[in-house]
C-alpha cells in the first residue's frame, strides 16, 4: 500500500514568506506542501504569480527545503468567459511543481451553463498536464453548483472524467450551510468522488466561525478522519487559515497582523499528531 500524503497548506502561514513556511513545514514533519492562492485567504495576488520565473522559484525552494508538492489550491469560479486561460495557467504552473491536484470552486449556479462549456476544453487540458481538478465546496454561503457533498457527486459523475473530482472540505460547510447537522456525514458522503481532501475545524460563535486545531471544534473530525483511514491511500491536507475567521454572513475577515509563527506551528504541530493517529488506525 502506497504510503498516504499528508501536506500542509500554506494557509496557515499567511503572511510569512514562503522560505519561512517551508522551512517550518519540514521542522513539523511534514513531507508535503499545498501552495494556498485562494482570494480572501491569503496575501493579495495575481497572473504574475504563475509567471515561469515563479514556477522555478517555488521548485528550488520546496526542493532546499527537502519537500515535495502534491496538491495546489488555486480556487477560481469556473464559469466566467475567461476562466479556461486563466485556469490553464495555473494548471500548468502546478503540473510544473509537482503537483497531481489542484483545487478550484466550481462555479456560482447563475453560470452554470458557462461553467458546463469550460469544464470540457479545462478537462482535456487537465490529462494532457496529467492533473486532477478538485473541486472543493465553498463557505461563503453563496449559491454554488456544488453547496453538499451531494451536489458534488453528481456533478462528477455527470462528467465521468478521471481528471476530474472532489476536494471536499467539510468545515467550509459550517459556515455555508449552517443549518447542516452532520458536516462530518456530509464529508463522509463526498469521500469515493474525492481525490484529495482538506481537513480542518471550526468553532461557531456570536462573531461567526473561527478556524481551531482539529479535533477541538464542531465537524467532527475524528469520525471524517476515521472513514479516511479505511479508504487505501486518499491525500488529505491539513489546512488551518488561522488569521481569518468567516463573520455571521460567512465572509473571510482577516486580521491585520500575521499570526506569530510559534502560534502557527503550536496548532499545525497538534493538528498533524491528531491526524496521524487517525489515519494510522485500521491500517
Amino acid at each position: 500500500m502506497a504510503e498516504r500524503v499528508i501536506s500542509v497548506s500554506g494557509a496557515p502561514y499567511d503572511g510569512h514568506s514562503r522560505e519561512a513556511a517551508l522551512e517550518s513545514a519540514a521542522t513539523l514533519g511534514f513531507t508535503h506542501f499545498e501552495p494556498a492562492f485562494i482570494v480572501g485567504y491569503t496575501e493579495p495576488f495575481d497572473e504574475t504569480a504563475f509567471t515561469p520565473s515563479e514556477m522555478n522559484s517555488w521548485r528550488s525552494a520546496l526542493r532546499s527545503s527537502g519537500l515535495l508538492c502534491h496538491a495546489m489550491s488555486s480556487h477560481i469560479d469556473l464559469g466566467f468567459e475567461d476562466s479556461v486561460e486563466v485556469f490553464t495557467g495555473r494548471m500548468a504552473f502546478a503540473a510544473a511543481i509537482g503537483a497531481k491536484v489542484i483545487a478550484t470552486n466550481a462555479a456560482a449556479r447563475q453560470r452554470e451553463a458557462t461553467f458546463r462549456r469550460n469544464v470540457e476544453t479545462i478537462l482535456r487540458r487537465a490529462e494532457a498536464f496529467d492533473i486532477i481538478v478538485g473541486l472543493e465546496n465553498p463557505g461563503d454561503g453563496s449559491d454554488s453548483l456544488i453547496n453538499t457533498a451531494r451536489d458534488g457527486i453528481s456533478l462528477v459523475e455527470e462528467f465521468g472524467s478521471p481528471f476530474l473530482k472532489l476536494n471536499y472540505d467539510a468545515a467550509n460547510t459550517a459556515s455555508h450551510r449552517p443549518d447542516m447537522d452532520d458536516l462530518a456525514g456530509d464529508g463522509i458522503l463526498a469521500l469515493p468522488e474525492s481525490a484529495h481532501a482538506h481537513i480542518k475545524d471550526v468553532r461557531e460563535t456570536d462573531e461567526g466561525w473561527f478556524f481551531c486545531d482539529i479535533g477541538d471544534g464542531k465537524v467532527g473530525c475524528e469520525r471524517l478522519l476515521a472513514a479516511i483511514a479505511k479508504l487505501d491511500s486518499l491525500p488529505v491536507s491539513i489546512e488551518l487559515p488561522l488569521r481569518l475567521h468567516r463573520n455571521r454572513q460567512a465572509q473571510p475577515v482577516r486580521r491585520q497582523d500575521p499570526v506569530p509563527l510559534s502560534t502557527i506551528e503550536d496548532s499545525l504541530g497538534r493538528s498533524l499528531k491528531v491526524v496521524r493517529r487517525a489515519l494510522n488506525h485500521n491500517q
